[in-house]
């Protein structure tokens, strides 16, 4: 098999038997789908896998709290249950809000199995570790059960996706050195970023050989629309997507496996993998632009969200918080006034507005991003509230 992989020879020996299974490194995320009353629509997904396996790639991505739970249902519907078992890569995570004791693991488990239809997971993640979701993991023995689960067959690959300081990883890494994978957010614009620091989560992973997963390697879709006196500098280099530059850059760093993207429909499932089916590494030149546009982003003081949305199902206010937050970036990239009437008449109608927000932080503990949402909120309210 002709595996197009960068990393070092000196990896650990799993690097060389672990990931055999990876064609090319493009990953389709399976959670920013358009939703019809509750699902993904079958036949728009279904078209996308085909074209997404006809094209060499095989490598998928979910969980179960992944689109309001319809992840991994759509992916059994469309993917699993349509392909050989042997021809696709699944990944599924162990969610922190899915269980409280090590009692509730192994049914969760069992669930996510059926609900994909599938018998066993070739990557298993830890999701979403941080400093303390760490403690909890660790008290409901939530990684010795994931790797009994390993040791029985059920899981190929054991690793975490990981949102916190470096320090933290290092700690897991050193509590848990069986950890095969780590997954991490890397773009070129959080790679020095000090509330990310992608660039010393990378080198940690590396210091320990462990290979790498990139999350939003176009930052929730925000590097694919940018500032107009950013994208001018990537048009003046060719014809190319500014979302392509941007994966490229991901997936160019020794020790990268993988490159997910949340593809939301065929246009940028055809733009990804037309430049991911034969990659090459970004020039001295595309490097160059790349770093301009971060010191144009830098100075926008953009709230950088990725649109993750965990934040909204907890809100007890019902507020939209990644959509709110698209519209003050919008307004505040574009002066795009036509945000108004979407903060208005689309984002706030039946669901709260950022003035209703009654500060609980339900918000804040679960946000990858570690932002200070209820301030920011505030800022929200003052553009999109204040009497005209």
């Amino acid at each position: 098999m002709n595996r197009k992989l960068n990393y070092d020879r000196e990896e650990i020996n799993c690097m060389d038997t672990c990931f055999e299974e990876i064609k090319k490194k493009l990953g389709f995320g399976v959670m920013r789908m358009p939703m019809e009353d509750g699902r993904i629509s079958d036949k728009d997904f279904t078209e996308m896998v085909d074209f997404f396996m006809r094209s060499g790639f095989n490598y998928f991505d979910t969980a179960h709290v992944y689109q309001g739970g319809e992840s991994e249902r759509v992916l059994n519907r469309c993917l699993t249950s349509r392909y050989l078992r042997s021809e696709f890569i699944l990944t599924d995570k162990l969610t922190d809000t899915c269980f409280q004791s090590q009692e509730e693991i192994r049914p969760l488990f069992e669930r996510q199995l059926e609900i994909c239809g599938v018998d066993y997971f070739d990557f298993y993640l830890m999701h979403a570790q941080n400093e303390e979701l760490f403690r909890k993991y660790k008290s409901c023995r939530a990684y010795e059960t994931a790797l009994e689960l390993k040791e029985e067959g059920r899981i190929r690959h054991f690793g975490i996706s990981f949102h916190d300081r470096p320090e933290v990883l290092e700690q897991i890494l050193e509590e848990y050195p069986q950890i095969e994978v780590v997954q991490i957010q890397f773009n070129y614009v959080d790679y020095e970023d000090p509330a990310v620091e992608s660039r010393k989560c990378y080198e940690i992973c590396r210091k320990y050989k462990k290979p790498v997963i990139v999350m939003e390697p176009v930052k929730g879709g925000s590097l694919a629309d940018l500032p107009q006196e950013a994208a001018k500098l990537l048009e003046n280099l060719g014809n190319a997507s500014p979302a392509s530059y941007a994966i490229r850059y991901a997936a160019g760093f020794d020790g990268i496996i993988m490159v997910l993207s949340g593809m939301s429909n065929m246009d940028q499932l055809r733009d990804n993998v037309s430049v991911m089916k034969d990659y090459r590494p970004l020039s001295v030149e595309e490097r160059a632009a790349l770093d301009q546009i971060r010191d144009i982003l830098s100075s926008k003081h953009l709230i950088s969200c990725t649109a993750c949305r965990y934040c909204v199902e907890g809100c007890p206010q019902r507020i939209l918080i990644p959509d709110l937050f698209a519209c003050y970036n919008a307004k505040t990239i574009y002066q795009d006034w036509n945000q108004d009437y979407y903060y208005e008449e689309v984002h706030t109608v039946n669901k709260g507005k950022a003035s209703e927000c009654i500060r609980c932080g339900k918000c804040e503990k679960i946000c990858p991003q570690h932002l200070n949402i209820r301030e920011l909120l505030v800022d929200v309210a003052e553009e999109f509230e204040r009497k005209k």
